[in-house]
């Protein structure tokens, strides 16, 4: 009895530190978002520069999201959490066009790696506790990657160097992390018969699986724009060119999206379907209103809104893939909706930075939203069909 209590006290002094360093790998992940404009590229350059970010993270999900089922999360999170450090070098180094590329690139392969083995890992080592699991995940996924624009676009308006100084503040985060995953537990027993294969994206197939994978790809659609397209249009659009302000749009938008996912924490996944459902439809139509009028008001009360509610809806769909997987498949479960949450973040960045090249980005968006609220409606068929499977 002794020494099994000391196991589990031994887990949860791991919970923390892994936390940490998701929270470090997530906001790292998005530092560039409000230092684009600094840059000087042209709204389809920085969509490229953000699709190739998404590029790793797709890459890496297929290849090596999955892996931690059978290695060893650590196995996997430590040398993740080494590919980010070595793209905030890249990023020290220059700022050329191949190397913001190559940076991003290798960001987004430490980030697929990170984003279902830290899930897994944390939910491993939480213990008997799900409220502190769902609240410090979402924390340090969503929330970090509002933190990440917020001390970039601080640290951007107030410090010289300000297309290094945060890098070199992520070059000590990242190292601290490194040694805090080190310290913590490994939950998993490696497999010595493991076999490997790439990612399968239909784990866990049925109407269930294909509403929370098509809400996945519509909340991250949302998320997308706003790490790649939004500081740019509020700098120039609405001449509103502070870094700092543009940091704290980003962190307003994801920090929402953080609270709301943590405020539903105690509804049933049909009410999270329904709520996130409704609050991302009328968050991108007072957004694209917004965008109308040039009011930074509207714009981010509606950004807020549909990032909150784009929140909640893959809150819902986290949860109800990972109740359709077993715990040996628990990593590749969420290695797959993530896979097609981050295939939804690089095409909705690639498809606005090319369809600005003929069109407005006002216009462009407004299709934008239009296909957005179609995809919606056909997540709310889906989850009826489900529940309706259920009953």
């Amino acid at each position: 009895m002794a020494l099994l209590e000391a196991r589990v006290a031994t887990r949860s002094t791991g919970f923390w530190p892994v936390a940490f360093a998701f929270t470090v790998a997530m906001a790292f992940s998005t530092v560039p978002a409000p230092l684009y404009p600094l840059y000087g590229y042209s709204t389809f350059t920085v969509t490229v520069i953000f699709a190739a970010y998404a590029v790793g993270v797709v890459a890496s999900l297929l290849l090596a999201g999955h892996v931690s089922d059978q290695v060893g999360r650590r196995r996997i999170l430590i040398p993740a959490l080494a590919l980010e450090l070595v793209a905030a070098l890249l990023f020290l180094s220059g700022t050329s066009l191949p190397v913001l590329l190559a940076a991003r690139l290798i960001t987004g392969l430490g980030v697929g790696m990170i984003t279902a083995t830290a899930t897994a890992h944390l939910l491993e080592l939480n213990g008997a506790s799900p409220a502190r699991f769902e609240i410090v995940s979402t924390a340090a996924n969503i929330g970090g990657l509002g933190v990440g624009t917020l001390v970039a676009g601080v640290l951007a308006s107030y410090v010289d160097s300000p297309l290094r100084t945060p890098y070199l503040l992520f070059v000590f985060l990242l190292s601290v992390a490194i040694a805090a995953v080190a310290m913590a537990p490994e939950t998993v027993r490696p497999n010595p018969a493991y076999r490997y294969r790439p990612q399968r994206v239909a784990t866990g197939r049925g109407p269930a699986y294909l509403a929370a994978a098509t809400g996945a790809f519509a909340a991250f659609s949302v998320f997308g724009f706003f790490t790649s397209v939004a500081p740019g249009f509020v700098a120039g659009t609405l001449n509103h060119p502070s870094r700092a302000l543009a940091g704290l749009i980003v962190f307003a938008v994801f920090g929402g999206s953080a609270a709301a996912q943590t405020l539903t924490t105690g509804l049933g996944a049909r009410r999270r379907t329904t709520l996130g459902l409704t609050a991302q439809a009328l968050g991108t139509i007072i957004l694209v209103t917004g965008m109308h009028q040039a009011s930074l008001t509207v714009f981010l009360l509606g950004g807020m809104l549909a990032a909150a509610g784009a929140g909640v809806l893959f809150k819902a769909g986290i949860g109800t893939v990972a109740a359709l997987a077993t715990g040996t498949e628990r990593g590749a479960a969420l290695a797959g909706i993530f896979l097609i949450a981050y295939v939804a973040l690089a095409v909705s960045a690639l498809a606005i930075g090319v369809a600005v090249l003929a069109a407005p980005v006002i216009t462009v968006m407004t299709w934008f939203a239009a296909i957005l609220l179609i995809m919606l409606a056909g997540v709310a068929v889906l989850s009826r069909q489900s529940s309706n499977g259920s009953d």
